[in-house]
Protein backbone atom coordinates (compact mmCIF):
# COMPACT_ATOMS: atom_id res chain seq x y z
CA UNK A 1 0.00 0.00 0.00
CA UNK A 2 1.34 3.28 -0.99
CA UNK A 3 1.86 6.24 1.35
CA UNK A 4 -0.91 8.26 -0.32
CA UNK A 5 -3.49 5.59 0.26
CA UNK A 6 -2.50 5.33 3.92
CA UNK A 7 -3.19 8.99 4.40
CA UNK A 8 -6.63 8.67 2.81
CA UNK A 9 -7.63 5.79 5.06
CA UNK A 10 -6.39 7.65 8.09
CA UNK A 11 -8.52 10.67 7.29
CA UNK A 12 -11.61 8.54 6.72
CA UNK A 13 -11.07 6.86 10.06
CA UNK A 14 -10.85 10.15 11.85
CA UNK A 15 -14.00 11.45 10.19
CA UNK A 16 -16.01 8.39 11.13
CA UNK A 17 -14.73 8.45 14.69
CA UNK A 18 -15.56 12.12 15.26
CA UNK A 19 -19.03 11.88 13.75
CA UNK A 20 -19.99 9.10 16.15
CA UNK A 21 -19.14 11.21 19.31
CA UNK A 22 -21.60 13.69 21.09
CA UNK A 23 -19.30 16.59 21.66
CA UNK A 24 -22.19 19.25 22.23
CA UNK A 25 -23.83 17.56 25.19
CA UNK A 26 -27.25 18.50 23.66
CA UNK A 27 -28.35 17.83 20.19
CA UNK A 28 -28.89 21.03 18.18
CA UNK A 29 -32.59 22.10 17.83
CA UNK A 30 -34.08 22.02 14.40
CA UNK A 31 -34.60 25.35 12.69
CA UNK A 32 -38.17 26.83 13.08
CA UNK A 33 -40.44 26.25 10.17
CA UNK A 34 -42.52 29.29 9.07
CA UNK A 35 -46.26 28.64 9.13
CA UNK A 36 -48.50 31.06 7.21
CA UNK A 37 -51.11 33.01 9.30
CA UNK A 38 -54.65 32.00 8.41
CA UNK A 39 -56.61 34.79 6.76
CA UNK A 40 -59.80 36.26 8.41
CA UNK A 41 -63.04 34.75 7.35
CA UNK A 42 -65.14 37.04 5.17
CA UNK A 43 -68.35 38.56 6.57
CA UNK A 44 -71.42 36.56 5.72
CA UNK A 45 -74.05 38.69 4.09
CA UNK A 46 -77.56 37.37 4.69
CA UNK A 47 -80.89 38.48 3.33
CA UNK A 48 -82.17 39.26 6.86
CA UNK A 49 -81.85 43.01 7.57
CA UNK A 50 -80.29 44.33 10.77
CA UNK A 51 -83.02 45.86 12.99
CA UNK A 52 -82.02 48.66 15.39
CA UNK A 53 -84.20 49.15 18.47
CA UNK A 54 -85.57 52.70 18.44
CA UNK A 55 -84.68 54.81 21.43
CA UNK A 56 -84.65 58.39 22.65
CA UNK A 57 -81.41 60.29 22.30
CA UNK A 58 -81.02 62.97 24.97
CA UNK A 59 -78.44 65.66 24.38
CA UNK A 60 -77.11 67.13 27.62
CA UNK A 61 -75.40 70.47 27.19
CA UNK A 62 -71.97 70.65 28.65
CA UNK A 63 -71.44 73.67 30.90
CA UNK A 64 -67.91 74.90 31.08
CA UNK A 65 -67.11 76.53 34.40
CA UNK A 66 -64.05 78.73 34.36
CA UNK A 67 -62.27 79.24 37.63
CA UNK A 68 -60.76 82.69 38.01
CA UNK A 69 -58.26 82.94 40.81
CA UNK A 70 -57.76 86.69 40.38
CA UNK A 71 -59.72 89.12 42.52
CA UNK A 72 -61.98 91.21 40.23
CA UNK A 73 -61.43 94.94 40.30
CA UNK A 74 -64.28 96.97 41.75
CA UNK A 75 -66.55 98.38 39.08
CA UNK A 76 -67.32 102.09 39.55
CA UNK A 77 -70.97 102.89 40.05
CA UNK A 78 -72.28 105.89 38.17
CA UNK A 79 -75.27 107.68 39.57
CA UNK A 80 -77.26 109.71 37.07
CA UNK A 81 -78.69 112.88 38.52
CA UNK A 82 -81.28 114.51 36.29
CA UNK A 83 -80.46 118.08 35.41
CA UNK A 84 -82.98 120.60 36.64
CA UNK A 85 -82.60 123.99 34.99
CA UNK A 86 -82.78 126.90 37.34
CA UNK A 87 -84.11 130.26 36.39
CA UNK A 88 -81.44 132.93 36.64
CA UNK A 89 -82.77 136.45 36.97
CA UNK A 90 -81.75 138.55 34.02
CA UNK A 91 -80.19 141.87 34.95
CA UNK A 92 -81.31 144.68 32.63
CA UNK A 93 -78.53 145.87 30.37
CA UNK A 94 -77.10 149.16 31.56
CA UNK A 95 -77.12 151.95 29.01
CA UNK A 96 -74.56 154.62 29.75
CA UNK A 97 -73.14 157.44 27.71
CA UNK A 98 -70.11 159.65 28.37
CA UNK A 99 -69.70 162.99 26.58
CA UNK A 100 -66.43 164.93 26.78
CA UNK A 101 -67.51 168.58 26.62
CA UNK A 102 -64.03 170.05 26.43
CA UNK A 103 -60.77 170.74 28.30
CA UNK A 104 -58.66 173.59 29.61
CA UNK A 105 -55.34 173.98 31.40
CA UNK A 106 -54.47 175.72 34.64
CA UNK A 107 -51.77 175.96 37.32
CA UNK A 108 -52.46 173.97 40.50
CA UNK A 109 -50.45 175.70 43.23
CA UNK A 110 -52.63 174.23 46.01
CA UNK A 111 -51.38 170.69 45.33
CA UNK A 112 -47.84 171.77 44.45
CA UNK A 113 -48.24 170.93 40.75
CA UNK A 114 -47.48 172.98 37.69
CA UNK A 115 -49.74 172.82 34.67
CA UNK A 116 -52.75 170.54 34.95
CA UNK A 117 -55.40 169.55 32.41
CA UNK A 118 -59.07 169.81 33.33
CA UNK A 119 -61.65 167.76 31.42
CA UNK A 120 -65.40 168.35 31.67
CA UNK A 121 -67.49 165.24 31.03
CA UNK A 122 -71.21 164.47 31.20
CA UNK A 123 -72.27 160.95 32.33
CA UNK A 124 -75.85 159.96 31.41
CA UNK A 125 -77.86 156.94 32.64
CA UNK A 126 -80.21 155.87 29.82
CA UNK A 127 -80.78 152.35 31.21
CA UNK A 128 -83.54 150.75 33.25
CA UNK A 129 -81.90 150.67 36.71
CA UNK A 130 -80.20 153.21 38.92
CA UNK A 131 -76.40 153.26 39.02
CA UNK A 132 -75.04 153.46 42.58
CA UNK A 133 -71.61 154.93 43.21
CA UNK A 134 -71.17 156.21 39.65
CA UNK A 135 -67.62 157.42 38.97
CA UNK A 136 -65.58 158.92 36.13
CA UNK A 137 -61.79 158.46 35.97
CA UNK A 138 -59.49 160.62 33.82
CA UNK A 139 -56.14 159.49 32.35
CA UNK A 140 -53.64 161.38 30.19
CA UNK A 141 -50.77 160.18 28.01
CA UNK A 142 -48.34 162.65 29.59
CA UNK A 143 -49.67 162.25 33.13
CA UNK A 144 -47.12 162.65 35.94
CA UNK A 145 -48.35 162.51 39.54
CA UNK A 146 -51.86 161.38 40.50
CA UNK A 147 -54.11 164.36 41.02
CA UNK A 148 -56.73 164.09 43.82
CA UNK A 149 -59.49 165.06 41.34
CA UNK A 150 -58.62 162.56 38.60
CA UNK A 151 -61.53 160.39 39.82
CA UNK A 152 -64.86 161.94 40.83
CA UNK A 153 -68.00 160.07 41.96
CA UNK A 154 -71.65 160.67 42.81
CA UNK A 155 -73.51 158.44 45.31
CA UNK A 156 -76.22 157.48 42.82
CA UNK A 157 -77.18 158.21 39.22
CA UNK A 158 -80.89 157.41 38.72
CA UNK A 159 -82.36 156.29 35.45
CA UNK A 160 -82.87 159.04 32.85
CA UNK A 161 -80.54 161.35 34.78
CA UNK A 162 -77.15 162.88 34.02
CA UNK A 163 -74.30 164.64 35.82
CA UNK A 164 -71.42 166.83 34.60
CA UNK A 165 -68.07 166.30 36.35
CA UNK A 166 -64.73 168.15 36.34
CA UNK A 167 -61.73 165.80 36.23
CA UNK A 168 -58.08 166.92 36.57
CA UNK A 169 -54.72 165.27 35.76
CA UNK A 170 -51.12 166.46 36.17
CA UNK A 171 -49.93 167.00 32.58
CA UNK A 172 -46.88 168.37 30.76
CA UNK A 173 -46.62 172.13 30.20
CA UNK A 174 -47.83 173.54 26.91
CA UNK A 175 -48.30 170.17 25.23
CA UNK A 176 -51.35 168.59 23.59
CA UNK A 177 -52.70 165.85 25.86
CA UNK A 178 -54.47 162.66 24.75
CA UNK A 179 -57.03 161.83 27.42
CA UNK A 180 -59.19 158.84 28.34
CA UNK A 181 -62.31 158.64 30.55
CA UNK A 182 -63.56 155.45 32.29
CA UNK A 183 -67.16 155.37 33.62
CA UNK A 184 -68.01 152.79 36.30
CA UNK A 185 -70.64 151.82 38.85
CA UNK A 186 -69.61 150.12 42.10
CA UNK A 187 -66.10 149.69 40.59
CA UNK A 188 -67.55 147.85 37.56
CA UNK A 189 -66.26 149.42 34.32
CA UNK A 190 -69.18 150.22 32.04
CA UNK A 191 -67.71 152.46 29.33
CA UNK A 192 -64.37 153.88 28.17
CA UNK A 193 -64.05 156.96 25.94
CA UNK A 194 -60.88 158.61 24.63
CA UNK A 195 -60.13 161.90 22.90
CA UNK A 196 -57.02 162.47 20.80
CA UNK A 197 -57.23 166.22 21.13
CA UNK A 198 -59.52 167.79 23.71
CA UNK A 199 -61.00 171.08 22.40
CA UNK A 200 -60.83 174.14 24.63
CA UNK A 201 -63.99 174.35 26.69
CA UNK A 202 -64.20 178.11 26.10
CA UNK A 203 -65.25 177.40 22.51
CA UNK A 204 -68.44 175.75 23.80
CA UNK A 205 -69.71 178.51 26.05
CA UNK A 206 -67.14 178.27 28.81
CA UNK A 207 -67.04 176.24 32.01
CA UNK A 208 -70.40 174.60 32.94
CA UNK A 209 -72.11 176.06 36.00
CA UNK A 210 -73.81 172.84 37.17
CA UNK A 211 -70.69 170.77 38.02
CA UNK A 212 -71.60 167.76 40.21
CA UNK A 213 -75.38 168.33 39.99
CA UNK A 214 -77.49 165.24 39.19
CA UNK A 215 -80.48 166.27 37.07
CA UNK A 216 -82.89 164.77 34.58
CA UNK A 217 -81.84 164.42 30.97
CA UNK A 218 -82.58 167.64 29.10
Amino acid sequence: MTRMMKRIFTLLFLVLTLSSCDTWGNLPQPLPVWTPVPSQLPNIITATPIILTPGVIVLTPVTSTATNTETPSPVPTFTFTPFTPTETPVTPIQALTVTILGCNTSIDILHGMGEVTNAYVTVTNTGTTDLPNTCALLRAIDEDRDHPDKKVCVPNLPIQNQVTLKLTVDSAYNKDTIIQVDASSNDLLLLRVDRQSCTDISLFGGTPSDIGVVKPIQ
